[in-house]
């Protein structure tokens, strides 16, 4: 009995200290709750972020935001055509009065990473993140190096700007924990945006997390329980994606949208989130809401959809709701 007290107080712990981090960031970002809460699960969970929105929507300052409160080192990368992998990842520089080469690191050796505008990188430079991305190193030579850790990439991209852009190959989007969807603020969110952006400075924030903080977070992630009811629902999420489901397509007629489906990662993803979203929550244990809370941004760059899903309009956080609506909850 004791030891469950302890382990409630922990947990309530590292709600109030989630608590304290959404607090400090609402002084800069007004009416963009979900997206600075979707950052935090994805670092805790120790993965990647794509955002996605026009410009303009505070995705940079909330990166920028997120990097002061947690206290790491930041640094922004901004991706043109001309970008070469050197200008990523570092290169080699010839010391000509010793005759030897030194390694000159690039801005991807830090904690926070932010890809401004990834898919404007060419496949090259594409491949230098992927490597960073995932393997966390990176490869300068005939040496591989080794990043900071923690490491956090946040990439943006904009939807509605694709000249001069490349698509991001699927093998790099997997690799991305989470794809966050920006949207516009609503009214009287843009209404206080409107009359404090030009009547006041940028307002300071405050360090929140220590590396002391971060790692308890992740030790405490890792402390949730998943029944395996709720297992085998995310099992049954990522199975029903793929068009060669017979069950799937027997019951519902949503394959035609599907081109390929996700993969075992992207159930590993779901489990690792929904974990996170009962952290916030103060909770030892997942239910099938966290799941559901967090499957659209888990998914959604995971599907590749066919012509028909284009010429029918239908997007995937569509076919995702579809999915989450007939698969029965445990």
């Amino acid at each position: 009995m004791e030891k469950n007290n302890i382990g409630h107080e922990e947990f309530a712990a590292c709600r109030n200290l989630i608590e304290k981090c959404r607090a400090e960031a609402h002084k800069r970002i007004i009416g963009q709750d979900a997206l600075f809460d979707g950052i935090m699960t994805a670092f805790i969970a120790d993965g990647h972020v794509l955002l996605e929105g026009v410009p303009g929507l505070a995705k940079t300052l909330a990166v920028k935001t997120f990097a002061e409160i947690s206290g790491l080192d930041f640094k922004r990368i901004q991706f043109t055509p001309d970008l070469l992998p050197a200008d990523v990842s570092g290169t080699l520089i010839y010391e000509q009065g010793k005759g030897t080469f030194s390694v000159r690191k690039g801005p991807v050796f830090t904690n926070v990473v932010l890809a401004d505008e990834i898919n404007r990188a060419s496949a090259k430079v594409q491949s230098a993140m992927l490597e960073a991305m995932e393997e966390r190193q990176v490869t300068i030579g005939e040496k591989s190096h080794k990043l900071p850790e923690p490491y956090f990439v946040l990439a943006t991209q904009n939807p509605i700007e694709q000249e001069g852009t490349y698509n991001l190959p699927e093998a790099e989007l997997d690799r991305f924990l989470l794809k966050l969807v920006v949207p516009y603020p609503s009214h009287e969110d843009e209404l206080a945006i409107v009359r404090t952006a030009g009547n006041a400075p940028l307002m300071s924030v405050e360090k929140i997390l220590t590396l002391n903080d971060i790692a308890r977070l992740r030790k405490l992630l890792a402390r949730i329980v998943c029944d395996d009811a709720i297992v085998s629902y995310i099992v049954s999420i990522i199975s029903v994606t793929r068009p060669s489901s017979e069950k799937k397509q027997s019951e519902h007629d949503i394959t035609r949208y599907i081109t390929f489906g996700a993969s075992p990662r992207a159930g590993i993803a779901l489990l690792q989130c929904a974990k996170a979203a009962a952290l916030f929550q103060g909770r030892s244990f997942v239910l099938p809401e966290d799941v559901k809370y967090v499957a659209t941004n888990v998914l959604r760059h995971r599907l590749v959809l066919s012509y028909e899903a284009a010429a029918d309009s239908v997007s995937a956080d569509e076919i995702i709701l579809r999915i989450l609506d007939f698969v029965p909850v445990p």
